[in-house]
């Protein structure tokens, strides 16, 4: 094992992505990648996580570069497109027409209402006959997710809502929404997953209608299909706003499914200004593909930042070990 950490550190590349337009937060992803025997990982967990919580990032990153291809059900991925929290009509016309042929798409809310129900009216000028996603993040209330999911459901886009992803944070509440909404709006789990102490051991039934499965911070392929089969709900692939390298891993768990009846959120890579690689949309689809890196150099980070990313993994490679 001490050989693998040392392949990592060798091959490590640290990079400072710019953004269309800010994403969490952010106008820069800083992201590592490294190269083993089978490829290239990613390891991209948010700079303010800690150890504990970055550790599945880089199971999944040694797992991309260190372990063989899953088996493959389909060559090419159904996509949504991923409008952030702007309310700009140029930004969004030019992000609805970047996702070609994108038949859903996935809108940032929750922070004021009204602002968020423009965006959402807007998204659906630009691409009338697409199904929506309401992703919240968890930042409504058990009241706020009520009053809003029937808003958003009243006035701006009825049946074409598709569902709400994570309205609000706890198990709980996600029940008892569920069962005082009174409206058909299908709901999503994405943090009360991938955030839980043991994923295995929580109860989704009743809570959650589809399940985000998002490769890194899930721990790698395996483990997602894994979680998959355990659950038994109908999944969506996603992205955690990674480069080109790991998108294509994101595209190979979606790949590696038997049953996929959701587009997936695995084409972020729109939102950067450059990438490592392409993945190009062509009718709503991008095909499963491996991604050698070009242009590291144009977007490496300082030597400090490096050794910065160099001292994470070291410390999160003895909490493994």
């Amino acid at each position: 094992m001490k050989d693998v950490l040392e392949e990592i550190l060798s091959s490590l590349h640290v990079v400072a992505l710019p953004l269309t337009t800010k994403f969490r937060g952010i106008d820069l992803r800083e992201t590592a990648i490294f190269q083993g025997p089978f490829g290239w990982g990613e390891f991209a967990p948010f700079l303010e996580y800690d150890d504990v919580e970055s550790r599945p990032w880089l199971e999944s990153a040694i797992e991309q570069a260190f372990s063989d291809r899953p088996t493959l059900h389909r060559n090419w991925i159904p996509i949504n497109g991923t409008i952030p929290a702007t309310n700009s009509q140029s930004e969004i016309e030019t992000l609805v027409d970047h996702y070609s042929g994108a038949k859903v798409f996935k809108v940032k809310v929750g922070n004021a209402l009204q602002e968020d129900l423009v965006r959402v009216a807007r998204v659906r000028s630009c691409a009338p006959q697409a199904k929506i996603r309401l992703d919240v993040n968890g930042a409504w209330s058990f009241d706020e997710a009520l009053r809003n999911i029937r808003a958003f459901y009243g006035e701006v886009v009825g049946e074409a809502l598709e569902y709400v992803e994570q309205p609000v944070a706890t198990l709980d509440e996600l029940r008892l929404l569920k069962e005082k909404l009174q409206i058909d709006v299908k709901i999503a789990g994405d943090e009360i997953l991938r955030k839980a102490r043991d994923p295995f051991a929580i109860d989704l039934k009743s809570a959650v209608d589809v399940l985000m499965l998002k490769v890194a911070p899930l721990g790698g392929i395996k483990r997602s299909l894994e979680l998959a089969r355990h659950h038994g709900i109908p999944v969506v692939v996603s992205s955690a706003l990674e480069s080109a390298v790991g998108i294509s891993h994101g595209l190979r768990l979606a790949a590696s499914l038997e049953n996929l009846e959701y587009a997936c959120g695995l084409a972020t890579g729109v939102l950067f200004t450059h990438d490592l690689g392409t993945h190009t949309i062509v009718n709503g689809e991008i095909e499963v593909k491996e991604i050698s890196p070009e242009g590291i150099e144009r977007y490496e980070v300082s030597a400090e930042r490096l050794e910065w990313w160099k001292d994470r993994i070291k410390r999160i490679w003895q909490v493994m070990s």
